[in-house]
């Protein structure tokens, strides 16, 4: 089959493998569609490991090839979703509640982090009964395929920012986990979404999403425009979605004593990220930190295909770009860039 891998950090490029053969727990799926996320390009760069060879990509759906022994829950020909994220679920860290740290530091995180990932004409799910959804039939692949990361990270930071119904909270960065955070915030009865980024066409998308204010840090100080908003007292929660160190002192600078802050941002550079705010220490205004990597689970990507069923969500709405299989190089490179108003490109196989 047809893969597309990273040969060294920097370089990238199509190469040949066999068709992956399930264990007894696996299953192989035949790709469907794709879509090329900004950790891919993370991974590139060497910034989260070096997977040197190994197949990219960590989102898609596809038809299931072919499976393991003891695989129940899917059967060949069905069209099916998989999170970026796939746990064991038996591990000591799974069994404490944190699965996408399955057997340690972001190890839930498999796809062409640990092992072969999605850009390729097969790929392979492990514990695929735990893994593995069935795609509704009135769901398309491109809606389906926004589950696996975007909108499970996004509406991960809003479950976890804890917005009281009518609450206020500023989420910065509105890139597609950022706007599904937005989405996310909505959805979890926020009464103020503020959002901040720079790019005009991921602004009018974050209203669409659901902000009532948006910001362009370009043209006015986020911090003063926040305070204006929430009438000095700060916001209840603040999401930082975009990894940055800038970003993240920006949500301690505009959270409210005894608010919440979450960051489902990548901090790509390698450096240690501070917490501090205005020179005091964080503790003292009782503010709560939290971070979420992606969760998986065919649980939770069930109730994310419920929401887009129920016309809750449309997270097509993202996909400004798309590519045959092919042209892969083309896509990761647009995204590497942000050029064209790049938001999400969608990879078609087949």
């Amino acid at each position: 089959m047809k893969a597309f891998v990273m040969h060294a950090v920097g370089e990238t490029g199509f190469m040949r493998k066999p068709i992956p053969r399930p264990g007894a727990n696996d299953a192989v799926v035949k790709t469907g569609v794709a879509l090329v996320c900004t950790s891919d390009c993370h991974v590139v760069n060497g910034s989260v490991g070096k997977s040197l060879d190994l197949t990219l990509g960590h989102e898609a759906t596809g038809v299931v090839h072919r499976l393991g022994e003891a695989v129940r829950s899917v059967r060949v020909g069905d069209r099916v979703a998989v999170n970026s994220i796939t746990p064991c679920y038996t591990c000591h860290h799974c069994q404490r509640g944190c699965s996408s740290q399955c057997g340690g530091l972001l190890g839930g995180w498999k796809f062409s982090h640990q092992r072969d990932g999605v850009f390729a004409d097969f790929f392979l799910v492990n514990h695929a009964d735990a893994n593995l959804v069935v795609i509704p039939d009135e769901i398309s692949d491109e809606a389906a395929c926004y589950t696996s990361d975007m909108m499970s990270t996004g509406f991960a930071g809003a479950e976890a920012a804890r917005i009281p119904l009518g609450g206020t909270v500023a989420i910065y960065g509105q890139g597609p986990v950022g706007l599904m955070a937005t989405a996310g915030a909505r959805l979890q009865g926020a009464g103020q979404i503020i959002t901040v980024d720079k790019r005009a066409n991921r602004l009018a998308l974050s209203r669409f999403y659901g902000a009532d204010t948006t910001i362009d840090f370009t043209e006015v100080d986020p911090d003063e425009a926040i305070m204006d908003l929430t009438r000095g007292v700060g916001v209840d929660a603040a999401i930082e979605a975009i990894g940055s160190q800038m970003a993240l002192d920006a949500c301690l600078r505009v959270i409210r004593p005894g608010g919440v802050i979450v960051n489902i941002g990548i901090h790509s550079d390698g450096d240690a990220i501070s917490i501090l705010v205005c020179g005091r220490q964080t503790r003292a205004s009782e503010v709560t930190i939290r971070s979420i990597l992606c969760p998986g689970g065919k649980e939770r990507m069930s109730r994310l295909m419920r929401l887009i069923a129920n016309r809750r969500v449309d997270p097509t709405r993202m996909t400004t770009h798309v590519f045959p299989f092919n042209q892969l190089d083309r896509a990761f490179a647009l995204m590497s860039t942000k050029e064209e108003g790049v938001i999400k490109p969608l990879i078609r196989f087949g």
